[in-house]
């Protein structure tokens, strides 16, 4: 992982970082008097609600320049996902020890940066969907050297539409992933997308969850301008992100139908002595599974 940031490295230096230690916790960050200050502050100038829509009707594009930019460049590929979520690693035999493969989708996948890790890591046991708002990243996927259709299939698609039901039938998936994705989503989206995710799953699946945590430092930094409503804010590139809290998550998922397995806050706190970087950092990090009842 990338020094400072969840899952970009360009912000940051590569060399000389060095990870404290993670703290597990279902407690929300306790604000400082200065950090409440910069909250009230970016209240004073808001995004406008044209600007809103726009942002809202566009966010293709921009995660299309986003990837023009940026290319394989700009997220480190995610070989922790695998120490993070041990369900990654599960392969099933049969009576004769044959291999069962399972059915996972990515979503939200990029240019591949967690499904190429788990190949590369020698995890073959899925057969593997991955899908992403922006055709240019798709595109990406299907050029890596080690995209084959035998085992992948890589495909345009807004989680936030019936657009997957055309590719996945439902009741199919062992795994998804939702890792830093839905908090690109507009807050009033969340329940259609996992309402989605679950009519994908089989009895027994898991989703796989990981995003910003509330009061983040990412959160934190915007300065007035940025904020389009609680906790959902604009970047510099028109891409948008959504900081969520512990228990919005669990009533989220649960509320259309998950049983949560796991949900919690983690703080990291990532430093570099030599160029003075103390980076504390924020997730949510939870699994959550379909019921076989």
């Amino acid at each position: 992982m990338s020094c400072g940031e969840g899952n970009q490295s360009s912000a940051w230096p590569k060399h000389g970082c060095f990870n404290l230690g993670d703290v597990v916790t279902n407690s929300v960050k306790v604000l400082t008097d200065d950090e409440k200050l910069r909250l009230e502050e970016q209240n004073k100038r808001m995004v406008t609600d044209f600007q809103a829509k726009k942002l809202e009707q566009e966010a293709r594009k921009h995660w299309d320049l986003f990837y023009k930019r940026n290319e394989t460049r700009f997220f480190k590929d995610r070989h922790w996902t695998t120490r993070e979520f041990e369900e990654l690693l599960a392969g099933e035999t049969v009576g004769d020890n044959s291999e069962v493969t399972k059915t996972m989708l990515e979503i939200g996948c990029g240019v591949g940066n967690l499904v190429f890790p788990l190949i590369e890591d020698g995890h073959r046991d899925y057969f593997i969907y991955a899908c992403d708002l922006s055709p240019r990243a798709v595109e990406m996927v299907k050029q890596h050297n080690l995209y084959d259709e035998t085992y992948m299939k890589a495909f345009p698609c807004d989680i936030t539409t019936d657009d997957v039901f055309g590719t996945i039938p439902e009741g199919s998936l062992d795994i998804a992933t939702l890792i830093f994705v839905l908090s690109a989503i507009h807050p009033d989206k969340f329940r259609t997308v996992v309402g989605n995710i679950f009519r994908l799953m089989k009895p027994g699946g898991m989703v796989l969850f990981r995003d910003y945590g509330r009061y983040d430092m990412a959160q934190l930094r915007f300065k007035p301008g940025h904020k389009i409503a609680e906790n959902f804010y604009m970047r510099q590139d028109g891409t948008r992100s959504y900081y969520f809290a512990e228990d919005e998550v669990g009533d989220l998922f649960r509320g259309e139908g998950f049983e949560v397995m796991v949900n919690s806050y983690i703080h990291r706190r990532t430093v570099n002595p030599k160029e003075g970087i103390d980076v504390p950092r924020i997730f949510v990090q939870s699994k959550f599974r379909k019921p076989c009842g």
